[in-house]
């Protein structure tokens, strides 16, 4: 039985981006503890593990005094990393879902930045998938190749193409519902620059062709990454616990989270948070 007393069926939330460097990680703690902290049962699963940022993250939240003595929540957490015996590794990840979804509210994935067998079988549980993409023209040749000169759009990316290949075999696999593809939109400028409109422009036209949505993720905010060593989020400071302080720029930060907590519209968003 989970944390909200249903037996589970959880929510799979992919975090992917072929590309690297675009928070994929920092995004995913954030999202683990957004939800740990709306009192849900939450496993993560690191598909990144030669890398393994979520994997060390939630490792120093394991390991942190103060967050122990706090009593704070720490997700049921799985590393699985690619290995030469390539259908022993999809059986183990495909063996690791089914259990973490039937014992929690939500099993969060967070994968590569690089295409690779076990991120395509990740993808394919995805309920929601999210894409946290740099506000960047130079990032967009992720979802699309664009012509430089006439800022049209040529044809969708490799990534496009496999999230359309991962729905087929999630939809052949007789999962219910569709997919939610979400693109993050990080590191938004307050500045209205031509770039800025420019993407925008694209990505709404991208969107009615491959079919995801767009919301604001995070701004380029150090605190995101401060916290990392600690195993912590912005949403586990109060009033200077933890030894850390809040500021004003730290409060504008976590209401960015909880902004997009509250925009990605997954089925507990209703319930309440403990900050």
């Amino acid at each position: 039985m989970t944390a909200t007393g249903r037996p589970g069926n959880a929510h799979i939330i992919v975090v992917g981006n072929e590309k690297g460097g675009t928070g994929k990680s920092t995004v995913s703690m954030h999202l683990t503890v957004g939800l740990l902290h709306r009192g849900l049962s939450v496993a993560t699963i690191d598909l990144d593990a030669r890398q393994a940022t979520l994997s060390r993250y939630i490792e120093n939240r394991r390991n942190n005094p103060k967050a122990v003595a706090a009593g704070l929540a720490v997700p049921e957490h799985v590393a699985i990393r690619a290995s030469e015996d390539r259908a022993g590794d999809e059986g183990r990840l495909r063996e690791a879902i089914a259990r973490l979804r039937a014992a929690h509210d939500v099993v969060l994935i967070d994968t590569p930045g690089s295409d690779n067998y076990l991120s395509r079988v990740g993808h394919s549980y995805a309920d929601t998938l999210v894409t946290p993409l740099n506000d960047s023209l130079i990032d967009l040749d992720v979802l699309a190749a664009v012509d430089p000169a006439t800022m049209r759009i040529l044809r969708p990316s490799h990534y496009s193409e496999m999230v359309w290949e991962t729905k087929k075999q999630r939809a052949l696999r007789g999962e219910r519902g569709t997919v939610d593809w979400v693109v993050m939109r990080n590191r938004l400028s307050s500045l209205d620059a031509r770039n800025k409109r420019d993407m925008h422009d694209l990505l709404e036209t991208l969107s009615r062709r491959i079919g995801f949505r767009t919301v604001a993720g995070l701004g380029e905010r150090v605190v995101y990454r401060a916290l990392f060593l600690d195993g912590l989020t912005l949403l586990d400071l109060r009033d200077g616990d933890l030894g850390h302080g809040l500021s004003l720029s730290h409060v504008a930060a976590r209401q960015e989270l909880r902004a997009l907590l509250h925009a990605l519209d997954l089925p507990h968003r209703n319930a309440p948070a403990r900050v």
